[in-house]
């Protein structure tokens, strides 16, 4: 299954697409932002590919004209336990783009992408948006797509973006 926008396709991740995650991946301004570390070959990437990158709801952002991957972005289960359904109703968006093509837009276009999979065709009821204290570019694209800042306790270690009445976003 693909998702298109006008200048992306999230489409599930390929073992063909480990160099390029490499390259992507492996820059150290990228991983920490999103919790995890710097990948450190392209083997280690295409291993990530094999394990996280095969769960449900797990797209490579690629550009549409190329299909390279430049990102990913999946639906998954909130890591917050304060707002923890078992129903598959409220979901976490996760996501990251690769450092050159930061400021372009592409992160909110595929968040949009996101919401209305999220929304129309599993027919989830909430969406939450985790970041890390510092990441201000995820601050700032989850502000882009209709989220509402929501604080939780000190029990949550990032900051959340709630995304809860599709009706008012704008998708």
């Amino acid at each position: 299954m693909a998702i298109h926008t006008e200048r992306l396709t999230l489409r599930p991740w390929r073992e063909a697409d480990a160099a390029s995650l490499f390259t992507y991946a492996s820059d150290p301004d990228v991983g920490p932002a999103a919790g995890w570390p710097p990948h450190r070959s392209i083997e280690e990437s295409r291993e990530i590919i094999r394990t996280v990158f095969a769960a449900p709801h797990t797209f490579a952002v690629c550009l549409a004209a190329t299909d390279e991957p430049v990102g990913s972005i999946g639906l998954m289960p909130s890591r917050c336990e304060l707002n923890r359904r078992d129903d598959g109703l409220e979901l976490e968006v996760g996501y990251w783009i690769a450092k050159p093509f930061w400021g372009r837009g592409f992160a909110p276009e595929a968040v949009r992408a996101m919401q209305r999979y999220a929304f129309e065709t599993l027919g989830c009821k909430a969406l939450w948006c985790g970041y890390y204290e510092g990441n201000t570019s995820h601050y700032a694209s989850s502000k882009n797509v209709g989220s509402r800042h929501i604080t939780l306790s000190a029990t949550c270690p990032a900051s959340l973006w709630a995304m809860c009445v599709p009706s008012t976003l704008r998708i």
